[in-house]
């Protein structure tokens, strides 16, 4: 759980509202929700961040008392993939998009299908399927069929970002197109109209110097 999770939840507690309501807003079982604020404090004392705190430390002492061998990689790796799907989701995308995204980008070769991004992070096939789709349409990942397994594979490559940056700055070149269309409908000399303009030329302007950019830096080495 990630400490924007966390702080959702206290948010939560705070308006009053039930284990059940908050378990939905964050699409996670009402028992577990039940069960990190009990844990931590319950409904009057919980302190997201010293929940996260709290948390962090049983996990290193669990991962300890397991493997001491492996256990600095594995928090390294863990840490990493948390703080990753937290700015990922406060970049915009929904949570179970941020899963599925960092868990490629974490993976050893950036290749996974959707049952082994499924069984990875313990959520249903539907939920891969809507995000892979989310992730396919905005360029981030590429769908490839596996002739052997006979399955499609999801790929996150060198690409991603340029592909991704590309379909968005399109995207918002075709709005700048329609606004400055819009503006030169209602006239120039209104002040709608002048805004309109002026607004859709510089989300041309700047459309255009990143789509140059994207093509100009697409090949930087690490």
């Amino acid at each position: 759980m990630t400490l924007q999770d966390r702080r959702r939840i206290a948010t939560g507690l705070a308006e009053g509202r039930s284990y059940a309501e908050i378990a939905r807003r964050l699409d996670r079982p009402t028992s577990t929700i039940s069960r990190e604020v009990g844990r931590n404090g319950g409904p009057r004392n919980y302190r997201p961040e010293r929940a996260h705190q709290a948390t962090a430390r049983r996990a290193q002492r669990g991962a300890a008392a397991r493997s001491p061998a492996t256990e600095p990689k594995d928090r390294k790796l863990l840490e990493v993939e948390e703080g990753a799907v937290e700015m990922a989701i406060g970049m915009g995308l929904p949570k179970m998009v941020a899963r599925v995204l960092i868990g490629l980008w974490l993976s050893e070769d950036g290749r996974l299908t959707a049952a082994e991004l499924s069984r990875g992070l313990k959520v249903s096939p539907a939920s891969i399927s809507m995000a892979v789709g989310y992730l396919t349409r905005q360029g981030l990942i590429r769908r490839e069929r596996d002739p052997q397994r006979r399955r499609d594979v999801y790929v996150v490559d060198d690409d991603a970002w340029y592909h991704s940056t590309v379909i968005s700055s399109r995207q918002t070149l075709a709005a700048a197109e329609i606004t400055k269309a819009a503006g030169q409908t209602l006239g120039l000399d209104t002040p709608v109209g002048r805004r309109l303009a002026r607004g859709g030329a510089f989300l041309e302007r700047i459309s255009l110097d990143v789509l140059a950019s994207a093509e100009r830096w697409r090949d930087l080495p690490p």
